[in-house]
């Protein structure tokens, strides 16, 4: 069943007229914060309010096959935007009285999963906005099997099943089939490894292996869950706010050949508590980072996500400072 999509469309004329007022500004090279520098400021763009095309304090982001952004915020409005900027299209999700969606990402199909996580629920959504009600995961407080409390993300690997994170009094991962049905759970809140204070963010390689944001404990830590049991491969991390330290880890970004497992590829994090990116080996060895707290161009105020396109630019939601800037990585 499908739900009419609650939202706008621009015609052409106003897709060019947003192109003229979207916010840009290019630096010569890179904002850094006493560590080796890696990332080179593009374009800023963004301007705060609820209305089409505005932000409102953004909270997760996901980039499609055609390099288009899917951006949710506080208001809360589903946006897409072109790499620049452009306001394309938008939409609300059914209900968000209790409290917004914070967790975005693709499925196989290219429909966008929605964590609409004060609702235990995973909705999901064509591109164009149209709810597929019959895809939905969840929406039964508990924590029971199947059930959720909040959920922060969830991702889809090559096989068709779904993992999603939740937080609360029951932090935990849970596996689903690709028709939704309940395989296993791991995870438990607390500090020890395999424990999580809060599960931010879920990605998933190429060999299937889990990367997970435990964002209160300030750490990475990556599982195999393909058998019947999900196991600890590696962890690292520590709280502080020296380079190579973390606070709040809220997003996580591999790159092709971090995903693919090849040696040389590099894992960025999105500090929340830093207001700013760190770039690290996959064995958690500082490589660079690029942001400090301000709200100049190429300075951030608790970034909430990070996203890539195709061309290798990063997307960093500056969340704050109700805007996205773009990175040459």
């Amino acid at each position: 069943m499908r739900e009419k999509p609650k939202g706008q469309t621009l015609s052409r004329r106003q897709v060019l007229k947003s192109t003229a007022m979207a916010s840009c500004a290019v630096a010569a090279g890179c904002i850094g914060t006493g560590s080796p520098q890696s990332g080179q400021l593009e374009k800023v763009w963004g301007l705060a309010g609820s209305t089409p095309g505005r932000l409102f304090r953004p909270r997760a982001v996901a980039v499609d096959k055609d390099d288009l952004l899917y951006i949710v915020d506080m208001t809360p409005q589903i946006q897409v935007f072109t790499g620049d900027g452009v306001f394309v299209r938008g939409w609300q999700t059914p209900q968000f009285e209790r409290g917004r969606p914070s967790g975005l990402s693709f499925d196989k199909a290219g429909n966008l999963l929605v964590c609409d996580t004060h609702y235990f629920r995973v909705l999901v959504y064509t591109p164009r906005g149209e709810l597929l009600e019959n895809q939905t995961i969840g929406g039964t407080f508990g924590d029971g099997d199947g059930e959720f409390q909040f959920v922060t993300d969830a991702a889809q690997d090559a096989e068709g099943s779904y993992y999603v994170a939740q937080y609360f009094e029951y932090d935990r991962i849970q596996k689903f089939t690709s028709d939704r049905k309940f395989l296993l759970s791991w995870g438990e809140h607390g500090h020890e490894l395999g424990q999580f204070l809060r599960p931010q963010k879920i990605v998933i390689d190429n060999s299937g292996l889990i990367w997970v944001t435990d964002a209160c404990n300030h750490r990475v830590q990556v599982f195999d869950a393909r058998n019947s049991q999900a196991k600890l491969v590696k962890s690292w991390g520590q709280q502080g706010n020296a380079p190579g330290r973390l606070n709040y880890p809220y997003d996580i970004l591999l790159d092709d050949a971090a995903l693919a497992g090849q040696s040389g590829g590099y894992v960025y994090l999105c500090e929340y508590g830093n207001h700013r990116v760190q770039k690290f080996t996959t064995n958690g060895e500082l490589v660079g980072s690029f942001g400090k707290n301000g709200r100049r161009d190429g300075e951030l105020d608790q970034p909430w996500g990070i996203a890539r396109d195709s061309k290798g630019r990063m997307y960093v939601l500056d969340t704050y400072n109700h805007r996205v800037q773009r990175f040459r990585l």
